[in-house]
This record gives structure tokens, sequence and C-alpha cells, in this order.
């Protein structure tokens, strides 16, 4: 019981939406803008984006929440930070399971990726230089994207068909990487990845295989790094290890910064460290010319 309390508490902590701040006065903030539609949903986004010409590098921010929960409102406060930085960011929301369960948070996220693609000329970006980022489910979300960039099957059709939904690097925040070596290793794995891949591990094996971004890495995975305390008891730390070193042997630049002692949600010096290496990794692979 004192675990399942503690898995709801950190799922409702994630579905807060964002304390609201003033927003800069060199940057442009946009609310409820709509991305596209999937299975009767509208897809929503907030951007914001540095004042000036361009064209200027983009960031997609991914939401956690254990696939079920979460608000896209969690990433405005990063989505100022980047803009501050001179990127266009975007948060998205994406439908949740069990109501819908994987694929559609990727069809979701790849879609979004598409309408930032779509509309570089009016955000004044740069279409060939889009990261991507999130944390625990929005890990996982973000670091899916970085390696199904040319899979057919997970576009969906959340909307604008045929445009890319490859982005150029990922930062993935805890997020898991292989679901069949999730249980017993995770305080929530076996209520959470139930509701999103429509089974157990026993009854849903397939599922939990197709969708472990562990799988799909090639040598055209885009470049990333992985931040994960060594304390995580959502998602163990051994995930992030597993990642790295497939998209390693597989030619992919990628790295891992470890957070010793840190858990799932960081704060403090861990929460700096974080901020500090994904602004950091995005300076290098998005803004280098």
């Amino acid at each position: 019981m004192p675990r399942l309390l503690a898995a709801a508490a950190l799922v409702a902590a994630l579905a807060l939406p964002a304390v609201s701040q003033p927003t800069p006065d060199a940057v442009t903030v946009e609310r409820g803008v709509e991305y596209g539609k999937a299975g009767g949903v509208s897809l929503q986004l907030n951007l914001a984006r540095p004042k000036g010409d361009g064209p200027f590098p983009a960031v997609v921010c991914i939401h956690g929440g254990g696939f079920r929960a979460g608000k896209r409102e969690s990433y405005d406060p990063l989505t100022v930070k980047l803009a501050q930085r001179g990127y266009v960011a975007v948060t998205v929301s994406y439908r949740l399971a069990p109501a819908h369960p994987f694929p559609a948070a990727v069809h979701d996220v790849k879609a979004a990726v598409r309408w930032v693609r779509t509309n570089a000329a009016k955000l004044k970006i740069d279409p060939d230089r889009i990261g991507v980022t999130g944390g625990s489910a929005g890990g996982h979300l973000a670091q899916f994207l970085g390696v199904t960039g040319d899979v057919e099957e997970f576009e969906g059709d959340g909307g604008n068909p045929g445009v890319s939904s490859r982005v150029k690097c990922v930062v993935n925040v805890y997020g898991p990487s292989d679901f069949t070596k999730s249980y017993g290793k995770s305080v929530d794995a076996a209520e959470v990845l139930p509701l999103f891949l429509g089974g157990n591990l026993e009854t849903a094996r397939a599922a939990h295989v197709r969708s472990s971004p562990l799988n799909w890495v090639t040598p055209n995975a885009a470049p990333t790094l992985c931040i994960h305390g060594t304390e995580d008891k959502y998602v163990a730390h051994e995930q992030a290890v597993w990642m790295i070193d497939r998209l390693k042997a597989c030619g992919v630049e990628a790295e891992l910064l470890t957070l010793p002692g840190a858990g799932h949600g960081f704060r403090g010096a861990d929460a700096e460290k974080a901020d500090a290496a994904l602004f950091a990794f995005f300076d290098r692979q998005l803004k280098a010319k």
C-alpha cells in the first residue's frame, strides 16, 4: 500500500499545471494551439519563441505522468527558458491511457514534430534543427521519436501527412527503454504498463517488445543524452545504461549523465545539473552550423 500511495502521489504531482510566471519581454508565448486531431481528439500545444528573425532551432517537450496523466503546462517554464536561449520551444499534450493505449501517444508526438516542421517558415524555425526532450513517460516518447524517424507504421493520422517526423537529437530524462525488464524493478510498472500496453508481460508481451525504444535502435537513430538518477524507484537507472550502450554499439553519438543518489523527479542541485546538461547538449547539437 505505501508504494501505491507513493506512485499515486508522483502521478498527481506530474499532473499539476506549472505555476504561472511572468513572460520575459524577449519571449512570445502562445497557448492552446491545435497541432492536429486524432481519434476525434484535439491535440494542442503551448509555444514560446524568441523575438527576432531566426531561423531558430526548435525543441519539442513531452510531459510525463505514467502515460495516463500529466499536463503539457508542466513544461511551460522550460519552454520559456529555451526561448530565452534562442529556441522555439513547444510543450505538447497527447492522448492518454487507458482510453488511448500505445501507439496513440507515439502517433501524437510525431504529429507534433510534423506540425513544427510544416510551420517552420511561420515560426522562423530551421526545419532541419528540431530536438526533443521529455521526462519519465515523456522521456520514453522522446526516445521513441529518436529511434523511429523513418518507421512509417508509427506516423499515425494526426495531421500533416508526408512531412518528416525525424528529430535531430534527444534528451531523455529518466525515461524507460525496455518495458520487458521493467517489472520487479519499478514500484508502479505492474500498475501502469498494462494500462498503456493492453495487458501485462504474460498477456501482451508483443506490445511490450514493440513499444520499447531499445528494440528500434539503428545507426540512423538521433544523437541522445540520457539523464538518470541512481536511486530512481520508478525507472531503474540501468534502463538508461542499456539505451546508451545500444546507441553507441550502432555508432550513434550518445551520452549518459548519472546523478548519484537522485530519484525520480530531480530537485535542488540535481535539477540544476540536469538543466545545465540539457541546455549544453541542445546547444551543441542544434546551434552548431
